[in-house]
């Protein structure tokens, strides 16, 4: 078909994915134009040695999951910094961790009012909905991206993410930003 899994190689390492790409034949690595894998160096690493033709991508699954990583870090290390603990069922941030996670398209609006106003009233930094924003920036780019948008808009949109990170001037984001920007 258009699309599909070609192979899932057990470990994370280059060795187990150059191995499996040397078990196919010499036509079927010719035919592969680009290869999306998970933001793994190692992956990366091997097709790149075994398919130095085809372009390698990073999946959206795997470009949301970071940005959703980010904004717990950063909703971890706010909590710990206002109150000099980790984070418990009880404190409005822990709260708000699975909304904070969830696409803005599936939140209710009470629920998204809910988050919205306990990240303002509860984070006097204004980290953890920043860090939000950001996740739902890339989330637009993604979106744009996968929907066939035109190039100028997938680059306004990445533009859009990358300003917003760096404007923002939160070390998880701008981690997050630059790893995007690696791969």
């Amino acid at each position: 078909g258009e699309q599909a899994l070609l192979g899932q190689v057990d470990g994370r390492s280059s060795a187990a994915v150059q191995a499996w790409l040397a078990g196919r034949s010499k036509a079927f690595r010719a035919g592969i134009e680009v290869v999306v894998i998970d933001p793994h160096a190692g992956y990366a690493a091997a097709v790149r040695a075994a398919l130095p033709e085809a372009r390698v991508a990073v999946d959206h699954f795997h470009l949301i999951m970071l940005a959703n990583k980010a904004v717990t870090a950063v909703r971890q290390r706010v909590t710990r910094d206002l109150l000099e603990r980790r984070g418990r069922k009880t404190d409005p941030t822990w709260a708000n961790r699975r909304l904070l996670l969830r696409g803005r398209e599936r939140l209710s609006e009470q629920a998204l009012v809910r988050m919205w106003n306990g990240c303002v009233d509860n984070d006097p930094t204004g980290q953890i909905l920043s860090a939000w924003i950001a996740k739902e920036e890339l989330r637009a780019l993604c979106a744009t991206a996968a929907a066939g948008g035109h190039r100028d808009q997938i680059h306004q949109r990445l533009w859009a993410f990358y300003r917003w990170c760096a404007d923002a001037q939160i070390p998880e984001l701008t981690t997050l930003a630059e790893t995007i920007e690696t791969w």
